[in-house]
C-alpha cells in the first residue's frame, strides 16, 4: 500500500579527501614559509644590530713605496750621420719598453672586526697605454693592525706606437723623467661573527715618476678613492 505523507530521504553529500588533503598541505607550506620568513628577519636583525654596534670604518689602502729594479728603453730605428758627421735620431717608428718595479702597499684595518680581503689586480700604464700586471693574493687582516704587501710588475718589452715612442724617448733623454701610473682595484669585506658584510672597493690610483738613469722614482702622488693622500 502506499503510504501518504512521507517523503523519500535525500541521498548523502560525498566530499572526496583529495580536497581536504590539499588544503592541508597548503596550509603546512603557509606556516613553514611564515618560520622561516620570520628567522630570516630574526637573523638580518640580530646583525644589523651587532653591524651598528660595531660601526665599521672603510679600510686604508695605500702604495707605500716604489722601487724600480729595472727600466730599459730601446727603438727600431738606429741613428744616423747627416753631411756633417753629426750623429741625427730620426722619429722611431716604435718604441719598448722593458720595467720590473717592486710596489709595497700598507693595508691598514682601523676597526674591531677582521677584514677579509680578495685578490687585487694593478696595472702599470703610460699615457693610457696599459704596459702591464701584477696580482695580490687574498688575505685575512686582524682587527686594529696593519700590514704590508708586496707586487711586483714586470714589463717585457712592451712595444708603443711612433707618436708614443717619440714622447717616451723625448721624456726619457731630455727631461730625465718618465711618468707612469699605478692602478688598481681593491675588494675587502667586514667579517662579523662568520658572517661576510656586502662587499667594499677600495681603490688605488698613484702617479710615479721614474729617473731612467738613476733608476729610481723622483716623485709619487697617490690618490685613496679620489681623495689625495
Amino acid at each position: 500500500h502506499r503510504r501518504h505523507g512521507l517523503s523519500a530521504a535525500p541521498p548523502l553529500a560525498y566530499y572526496p579527501r583529495s580536497s581536504s588533503s590539499s588544503a592541508s598541505f597548503k596550509g603546512c607550506c603557509c606556516c613553514l614559509f611564515l618560520l622561516s620568513s620570520f628567522l630570516l628577519l630574526l637573523v638580518l636583525a640580530v646583525f644589523l644590530i651587532i653591524f651598528l654596534a660595531v660601526k665599521p670604518e672603510k679600510p686604508q689602502f695605500d702604495l707605500q713605496q716604489v722601487g724600480v729594479q729595472y727600466m730599459g728603453i730601446s727603438t727600431s730605428n738606429p741613428s744616423s750621420l747627416d753631411g756633417t758627421g753629426t750623429a741625427v735620431s730620426p722619429s722611431p717608428t716604435t718604441a719598448s719598453l722593458s720595467l720590473t718595479i717592486h710596489l709595497l702597499f700598507t693595508a691598514v684595518n682601523p676597526n674591531k672586526v677582521g677584514i677579509k680581503y680578495g685578490e687585487s689586480r694593478f696595472t702599470v700604464m703610460y699615457r693610457g697605454i696599459p704596459l702591464g700586471k701584477a696580482s695580490v693574493p687574498g688575505f685575512y687582516q686582524e682587527a686594529h693592525s696593519t700590514r704590508n704587501v708586496e707586487a711586483t710588475i714586470a714589463v717585457d718589452r712592451a712595444n708603443l706606437m711612433q707618436a708614443d715612442a717619440a714622447d717616451l724617448i723625448r721624456d726619457a733623454s731630455l727631461s730625465d723623467r718618465v711618468q707612469l701610473r699605478v692602478l688598481g682595484d681593491v675588494g675587502a669585506k667586514i667579517r662579523v661573527l662568520d658572517f661576510d658584510s656586502p662587499g667594499v672597493q677600495v681603490s688605488v690610483d698613484c702617479a710615479i715618476v721614474i729617473s731612467p738613469r738613476k733608476q729610481s722614482i723622483t716623485d709619487k702622488q697617490c690618490g685613496f678613492d679620489g681623495l689625495s693622500v
